[in-house]
């Protein structure tokens, strides 16, 4: 790391170790920040877009239904940012075929961060988001999957750094704090969490992700877990009642920028562009997310009209409900969830291929798997293959 690079930034310093390295120490939040017009604008635009997306999520029969397969989208793009090829048809067909080795290597870790989701969003009805939280986190994100060998669960106890992959500590991009500067930081930026009063809560989620990055705890994972932090941000904070909104989708889109805007701010102090970037992805996703909700509940409205009108079976129009958690389905884990018998459940899934909803993708005979394709296409999937 240039300790050049980092001399005069007001969001922290550059120190030199007993090792001989340099390492960037963050100053402890809140930062100096003016709002400018633009900064209060975009504020605004992501307060309104969420408040719209919350009442959406409040009117919901169902919002699980919207919550499933948001939650396997944002596994796949904040995954995705890290450099894994798995994609969202990929994560939903390995949970339907419970049975068959993954088609991709890295669904794994994928479904780890589906887990470390659903885990949190449930943790938070008794425990705060808190260190303790962060770590109970990490501990679901690294099991058993290829970062195991970083301690799950546990802060690191020695340094990691930031660069091109296989460059040293000394030609790092950007190298955190060593450990004792890093506890020092992790207890406040806790704090922070819990007494900034008189900040925005969404700009106060802007600058506790930041944050997080620029300690980075963890020898690995702390991307995804710091991605993770932003959505249980805001559902603790009564920003969303329900987590429908997930900004790894942005971050991908805009991924050079969104590693750009983070080193500025350790270099530079750059606030303001990071800020405004970080608004910006809030209400983009928001205004995404309540189109794609409304496209979905439509959807669901035609599956039901279609078959109301071949009379279809309770089971049939059960089934219907399954497939917007998981367009994948089998005979097997229908009749399992479903609570009915194996050849009702087939019989159904007959008519609901003859009706076209469903289309049989493994071309086998038996342990079949089934695609309700147009909803995969509506959530950003592509069908699988036989």
């Amino acid at each position: 790391m240039n300790p050049e690079e980092f001399r005069n930034s007001p969001s922290g310093k550059v120190i030199r170790t007993p090792q001989e390295y340099w390492a960037f120490v963050p100053n402890p939040l809140p930062p100096s920040f003016e709002y400018d017009p633009e900064t209060v604008r975009l504020l605004s635009d992501a307060d309104r877009g969420l408040g719209n997306l919350a009442g959406m999520g409040q009117l919901l029969p169902n919002p699980h239904l919207l919550i499933a397969p948001y939650i396997r989208r944002e596994a796949v793009m904040s995954s995705r940012i890290e450099g894994t090829q798995t994609s969202l048809s990929d994560l939903l067909y390995f949970e339907a075929a419970e049975e068959e080795p993954p088609r991709s290597p890295d669904v794994r870790e994928v479904q780890n961060y589906v887990r470390a989701m659903e885990y949190g969003i449930q943790r938070l009805e008794e425990l705060p988001l808190s260190l303790r939280l962060v770590r109970e986190i990490h501990a679901r994100l690294m099991q058993r999957v290829r970062g195991e060998g970083a301690k799950p669960g546990e802060f690191r106890q020695n340094q990691n750094w930031i660069g091109p992959p296989g460059c040293s500590l000394t030609e790092a991009t950007f190298v955190p704090p060593p450990v004792p500067e890093m506890t020092t930081a992790l207890n406040d930026w806790e704090k922070f969490l819990h007494e900034a009063k008189d900040i925005p809560p969404l700009v106060q989620c802007a600058l506790m992700h930041y944050q997080f990055e620029a300690i980075h705890p963890f020898l690995d994972g702390n991307g995804r877990v710091g991605r993770l932090l932003i959505t249980f941000f805001l559902c603790e904070r009564g920003h969303l009642p329900q987590p429908l909104l997930y900004l790894s989708a942005f971050f991908e889109r805009y991924r050079d920028d969104y590693y750009a805007r983070l080193l500025e701010v350790s270099q530079s102090g750059d606030w303001r562009g990071w800020i405004q970037f970080f608004l910006r992805g809030l209400a983009t996703q928001a205004s995404d997310a309540a189109a794609n909700s409304q496209r979905i509940l439509a959807l669901q409205q035609q599956y039901r009209d279609k078959l109301l009108k071949h009379k279809a079976t309770p089971t049939a129009l059960g089934i219907t409900e399954e497939l917007f958690l998981n367009p994948y389905v089998s005979a097997t884990r229908l009749a399992k969830r479903l609570g009915v018998s194996f050849p009702t459940v087939q019989a159904a899934i007959d008519r609901l291929v003859q009706v076209g909803i469903l289309r049989e993708v493994t071309g086998r005979l038996r342990n079949r798997i089934y695609c309700a394709e147009e909803f995969l296409r509506t959530i950003g999937g592509e069908p699988q293959r036989s």
